[in-house]
């Protein structure tokens, strides 16, 4: 079955709106994963707007299964990153404006700077994905990356279509995990996946993680991290 981590990015979202110390991030990702999630995933923005460098601490002292670390490929989060040693690092594109991330890094520009970041994290025991548009051009310049050994494709455009262009985009997420598969790397998809739209993309051959936050973290608020959890695996099954 296709793997669950949950984002906890917005339990820090809701703490930072008071500054106060609750709710913990590191508490929710312990019930989330006591809830059978196989890892948890946050982003440390380059503006602190949630998760904090101290959350990130913690997160590694305690999970215990896979802890993936989004990141920018900017040279003060290669080193936070080298001095924490997450299991995986995905590199994100990332502008202080944006609400959230709203697109894929751009390989074809920026092929060279992701190539020597890979390479640092790579020299300190991290693996390596990456988050991409479902855009063959730029799953191709994966060949090129090495040190890749992953990538996340962007579903958002798949959530958002309307249902005459929904088939079209889908498409576009099935070739782009094809040719990944291809190349011999693994393929997680995520943004803007929830219970009512998750079935097919889990369903997906070759998709073998699903990085799922704010749709989780937002039931969570009415039922509780442990059943939220549990209604997403449970709609992934049903794909």
């Amino acid at each position: 079955m296709t793997a669950l981590s949950v984002n906890v990015d917005h339990v820090a979202t809701v703490r930072q709106a008071r500054l106060a110390g609750y709710p913990d991030p590191v508490e929710a990702a312990r019930l989330a994963e006591q809830a059978g999630a196989f890892g948890v995933t946050v982003h440390l923005r380059q503006d602190r707007r949630h998760i904090q460098d101290h959350d990130v601490v913690e997160l590694r002292r305690s999970v215990g299964g896979r802890l993936n670390l989004e990141i920018a490929a900017e040279a003060p989060m290669l080193e936070f990153a080298e001095r924490v040693v997450p299991d995986q690092v995905t590199l994100v594109p990332e502008r202080p404006d944006e609400v959230t991330t709203e697109g894929g890094l751009d390989l074809l520009g920026r092929g060279d700077q992701v190539q020597r970041a890979a390479r640092r994290l790579v020299a300190a025991g991290i693996r390596v994905s990456v988050f991409l548009d479902p855009d063959l051009d730029q799953i191709g310049a994966l060949d090129d990356q090495g040190d890749v050994t992953g990538f996340e494709l962007n579903t958002d455009a798949w959530t958002r279509a309307t249902s005459a262009l929904a088939a079209g985009e889908f498409e576009k997420i099935k070739a782009a995990a094809e040719r990944g598969l291809a190349s011999g790397r693994e393929v997680y998809a995520g943004h803007g996946l929830t219970v009512a739209n998750v079935g097919p993309v889990a369903a997906l051959p070759g998709v073998s993680e699903l990085n799922i936050g704010h749709s989780i973290v937002s039931r969570a608020v009415l039922i509780g991290m442990p059943a939220a959890v549990g209604e997403m695996l449970a709609a992934m099954r049903c794909g």
